[in-house]
């Protein structure tokens, strides 16, 4: 019998099986996949084979896995070179930003970006929040579009304690598979809560002296949209985990120098003081935004400082 992964405590999953019934299940020996080392073999979103174990307690053992057509994964908060694969399958990622209260840095979201540019799942952003944003903030939300649009990165404006710009996010959503993610605080389980009140999710304020969330949510879970697709709530990530890219590969995934990278000098430029590095000249000729350019230096120190 096959069956969809829904949602993972670490020891026991929830699985749905094509007639739509939902059954807890464990795992069965040891998991092996395409040399992934990773702290959980099973993740939600996961295409699996399962046997039924008690018929009277619906349970169901987890025999075999199918291949994933992606995942996303974050480092493990102890050992950087392990991962912890969050959620498999996906259509997109959509990550919820605000400018205030709390505010996300440009930094946060261009990690997040690489991140999905390395998993190969479209990124949308969508700045939450819109119904405290003064002119100022208005002003930030408007360069921000203008400087991921230029890359093709869908860019939306909510707010969804006053109910607007919530049709278009619902539109993205429709008949895609999404991982939600972004810091606690920035309205995703106020949305989730939106679109399922029976599910009366915790949302916490943010914390008044930090400025920062606080995490309500402790696993991932995916819940079936009722005007068609899924989405997957994600516990509080700090980020995603870039562990598996090295210095030279980080602009790779930056699509606005990508493109450029042909042109340098240096097969391995890092685009920091190379001679004849295109990537520089396209900053200084203001085809690559310059915000861009310094959270590309900021994430290449942090990669040197954990000696990738």
């Amino acid at each position: 019998m096959k069956a969809l992964v829904y949602k993972s405590t670490g020891s026991w999953y929830v699985v749905k099986n094509d007639a739509g019934k939902v059954m807890n299940a464990r795992i069965k020996g040891v998991f092996k996949i395409d040399g992934i080392t990773s702290t959980n073999p099973i993740a939600v979103g996961d295409q699996v084979e399962v046997e039924m174990e008690n018929e009277v307690e619906q349970t169901v053992t987890i025999t075999q896995i199918y291949p994933r057509a992606n995942y996303i994964a974050r480092a493990t908060p102890h050992q950087n070179r392990e991962r912890h694969i969050v959620a498999s399958n996906l259509d997109q990622l959509l990550l919820f930003a605000t400018l205030k209260e709390p505010r996300t840095s440009q930094g946060f979201i261009d990690r997040f970006l690489v991140a999905a540019e390395a998993y190969h799942v479209p990124p949308v952003i969508v700045f939450n929040k819109a119904d405290l944003y003064k002119k100022k903030e208005l002003q930030v939300f408007e360069e921000r579009k203008a400087i991921y649009e230029a890359i093709n990165y869908k860019v939306l404006l909510t707010s969804i304690a006053n109910n607007t710009g919530i049709d278009a996010l619902k539109e993205t959503l429709k008949d895609k598979t999404t991982l939600l993610s972004g810091h606690s605080g920035v309205g995703k389980s106020t949305f989730i809560n939106a679109i399922f009140p029976d599910l009366a999710l915790r949302t916490k304020e943010v914390s008044g002296w930090s400025g920062k969330g606080m995490h309500t949510t402790t696993f991932a879970e995916m819940f079936d949209l009722p005007f068609g697709g899924k989405i997957i709530d994600t516990p509080g990530i700090r980020e995603f985990g870039i562990t598996d890219i090295d210095k030279q590969e980080l602009s790779h995934y930056y699509p606005e120098m990508r493109e450029m990278l042909k042109n340098c000098q240096f097969n391995n430029c890092i685009h920091i003081n190379e001679p004849g590095c295109a990537v520089k000249e396209a900053v200084e000729e203001e085809k690559i935004a310059i915000e861009r350019y310094i959270s590309y230096c900021n994430i290449l120190d942090s990669m040197e400082d954990k000696h990738y």
